[in-house]
């Protein structure tokens, strides 16, 4: 097994004990240890920000159905559907998720 960034390479055999291990090697392992935690630190940073930007976009789509929805029922034909176009959210206030 060896670093992403150049440490050093550590072998493990299924017989080693763990007092075989230096301190080099638990420093390198530390050390990777360290990496992949930071490498999951940022993936959770960048799936919170998605995560916000879907609820705008979904938040912004509502608005423009709702909108829409308002402009063709002032309309002189009364309330009609668009062929094709449906409305598939939940009704205000009601969320899935978390």
């Amino acid at each position: 097994m060896s670093g992403p960034n150049g440490d050093p390479n550590i072998s493990l055999d299924g017989d080693v004990d763990e007092d075989e291990l230096n301190e080099e090697e638990y420093a390198a392992i530390n050390s990777m240890l360290d990496q992949i935690s930071s490498c999951l630190d940022d993936l959770e940073e960048r799936n919170d920000v998605l995560n916000g930007k879907l609820h705008e976009l979904l938040e912004s789509n509502r608005q423009a159905r709702k909108e829409f929805r308002e402009q063709l029922s002032g309309s002189p034909s009364g309330e009609q559907e668009m062929p094709g176009v449906r409305d598939s959210s939940p009704p205000e206030g009601e969320q899935g998720g978390k």
